[in-house]
């Protein structure tokens, strides 16, 4: 059986950076943890599994709310000719989009350039040697929009924030995926930051806040209903900090309520769940009640 999927245990964390290591550092007699950087706690992991064991590896994590960077790709010899190296980039890629990403930069050893440039990215220019040994050429690749990226309910949604919320204009909250079972949202890191460096925990409620809002917004929309949508309760749990670009995402099957009742101009309830992601991690949950008022015709 072939995944290709983040490791999830510390067992498969152990397989994940070992095969880095073996691969990208030991031949170079580098240290073990030389594998590892500062972006690991919020990067995205990604690991091919054949038959339970770890045989591809890749990494993304952004450098700004909407440019990432790849990092740390490698198969292993046996798995090489499989396609896992497509199944690693184009799950990196996927990734990339759905959290709000516009490009992709990477800094690709020599003997990978055509394997980049298969998947249309371009070099732009020499880059530095890594090990007085090994050459690496700046590449980029512009991403295209999810086939299902935004509607135009989703744009109308994004203008009613930053025009009405002057919070959500501040901080840069955008839609980076909307399909009508699920909603991804993002925004600027840079702003958001506390004294810590990681995001301040009332950004984090906002972004969490006005996800769910956006849900019923959207829910609404669909139906072609009316209303004045206001939060009457809610409750989060901070688990992690959030380093880098927050991700904000609810879908169908953490949120519930109809719009039915405002057809007889009764008030319509919506339970919404949002988890905000830093990297792969779920570091806050937010539940929240929200109401919506029909509008007097």
């Amino acid at each position: 059986m072939i995944e290709c999927r983040a490791p999830k245990t510390k067992e498969e964390f152990q397989q994940y950076y070992q095969l880095r290591w073996q691969l990208l550092r030991k031949p170079w007699q580098q240290p073990e943890g030389s594998e590892q950087d500062q972006w690991e706690s919020q990067s995205i992991h990604r690991a091919v599994f054949e038959q339970q064991q770890i045989v591809a590896v890749g990494r993304l994590h952004f450098i700004n709310q909407y440019q990432a960077q790849i990092r740390y790709m490698a198969v292993s010899d046996a798995a090489l000719g499989k396609g896992y190296g497509k199944l690693l980039i184009n799950a990196l890629e996927y990734q990339a989009q759905l959290r709000g990403a516009r490009k992709i930069t990477l800094e690709a050893r020599e003997i990978s350039v055509g394997f980049y440039q298969h998947h249309n990215y371009l070099v732009l220019a020499k880059s530095h040697l890594l090990f007085q040994q090994i050459k690496h050429f700046t590449m980029e690749k512009t991403l295209s929009p999810l086939a299902s990226h935004l509607g135009e309910q989703a744009r109308l949604l994004q203008n009613t924030w930053h025009s009405t919320i002057p919070m959500s204009k501040a901080m840069n909250i955008a839609i980076s995926y909307y399909d009508g079972s699920k909603l991804a949202t993002h925004c600027e890191p840079l702003f958001n930051k506390n004294l810590h460096n990681t995001m301040f925990a009332g950004s984090i409620y906002t972004l969490a806040t006005l996800t769910g809002w956006g849900w019923v917004y959207l829910q609404l929309a669909n139906n072609h209903c009316q209303g004045d949508i206001v939060l009457a309760d809610a409750s989060i749990k901070y688990i992690a900090p959030v380093a880098g670009v927050a991700s904000g995402q609810t879908n169908n099957e953490v949120a519930s309520g109809e719009c039915a009742p405002l057809l007889k101009q009764q008030k319509a309830r919506f339970n919404v769940e949002v988890n905000i992601y830093s990297g792969d991690k779920v570091a806050a949950k937010f539940t929240g009640k929200y109401v919506v008022i029909p509008k007097d015709e």
